[in-house]
């Protein structure tokens, strides 16, 4: 049996180098420049860790979703480009700017806001287009307003146009061509109206993989840099893709039981014989999902064994039947699939979610350890 370093109660082992590979993987499947996302603590893998493999794997950008996670991202020495697009109402970005921040701005109040934080250097800024998803981004009646004044600030020094971006539903093939047929329609008018920015992008992992119109030479990657699917139908290995972040625990107590016993709170399972009970050590607290009681599973010894009753905020209980486990052994909730280890997916089907709200959510009492090949 597999044992956890001593002392060892729960832990999430992050593999840098498979976050650098899927980087590099992606880059060469859409010959296209890589935004990699880390926001969300690097969607629970951590932030800094992520973005420092996303650019050894060669991404050229990073991107977060607010100023916050920017600049802890250059307080920690990143000192690539970073694109920051979701801003509270007021907020100031005059430390944005001063740290080189990229700003996403979706109305004409935050454009004037970039302009304004302007002193000793122009403030970049990529602005965000509404194409469909109904979220925020430039509504359409606004553009030419916003385009003719961002054209103008740049102009006169106060700003500098590094991007046009957007964002797609990933409804349908349909629904994502129509929207990228309204993206197309937006960048020209912002070239009648003098922006030609570098930089134009709209695939995030989804359509980088699926949509090979969508890519604009720049893709945003950000479920598929930590080796997972963005598609119900296709795993990570299907894609080439190497899943990070393995979660696990040590086996906290063992308890042989008799036939009806309960379990957990509530008692919505009881044991149908004699059988072996055994407490893993993470809860809905650590982001096992109250919601997978009953239904998901996990690997122990090389054998699988479902989740038996009501998940806890601190553990759960797994019914190992007539098995030799014991104390301390390795109980795997998820991991690479091809090392035999279950998928993330499991969790989530259980759940009725997605993997990417799964190793989201993953709590801050988990340490995360990285680990090498």
């Amino acid at each position: 049996m597999t044992r956890l370093p001593a002392g060892t109660l729960r832990e999430a082992l992050i593999d840098t180098d498979a976050i650098a590979d899927n980087v590099r993987h992606v880059r060469r499947l859409t010959s296209s420049n890589v935004i990699a996302v880390v926001k969300a603590d690097g969607y629970g893998h951590g932030a800094v860790r992520s973005a420092v493999a996303a650019l050894a794997g060669g991404a050229s950008r990073i991107g977060v979703a607010d100023i916050g996670e920017a600049l802890a991202l250059r307080r920690a020495g990143i000192d690539a480009p970073i694109l920051a697009w979701l801003h509270a109402p007021g907020a100031s970005f005059t430390d944005a700017v001063a740290h080189g921040i990229e700003l996403g701005i979706s109305s004409m109040d935050q454009l004037v806001a970039a302009a304004a934080a302007s002193a000793a250097r122009p403030a970049l800024v990529q602005l965000k287009v509404e194409t469909g998803l109904g979220r925020n981004g430039l509504a359409a009646a606004d553009l030419p307003t916003v385009f003719a004044e961002a054209a103008r600030l740049e102009r006169i020094g106060r700003l500098r146009v590094v991007g046009i971006f957007s964002h797609l539903s990933n409804t349908s093939e349909a629904d994502d061509r129509a929207a990228l047929a309204r993206f197309h329609e937006t960048l020209a008018l912002a070239a009648r109206l003098g922006l030609t920015p570098p930089l134009t992008h709209i695939a995030a992992s989804h359509a980088a993989l699926a949509l090979p119109e969508a890519r604009l030479g720049c893709v945003r990657i950000g479920i598929a840099m930590y080796g997972l699917s963005p598609f119900p139908d296709r795993t990570s290995a299907d894609l080439g893709l190497r899943p990070a972040m393995t979660l696990r625990a040590a086996v906290a107590a063992v308890r042989r039981v008799p036939a009806g016993q309960g379990v957990s709170y509530g008692y919505t399972h009881r044991t149908s014989g004699e059988t072996t009970l055994a407490l893993v050590p993470l809860g809905y607290a650590d982001g096992a999902p109250r919601a997978a009681s009953g239904g998901a599973a996990v690997r122990i010894g090389g054998e699988t064994f479902p989740v038996a009753g009501r998940i806890a905020m601190d553990q759960f209980v797994v019914d190992v039947g007539d098995r030799p486990v014991a104390v301390g052994d390795e109980a795997v909730l998820f991991g690479d699939p091809t090392l035999g280890m279950p998928p993330v997916e499991a969790w989530a089907d259980a759940a009725g979610t997605i993997n990417y709200e799964i190793v989201t959510r993953i709590g801050p009492r988990v340490p995360r350890r990285e680990v090498a090949p």
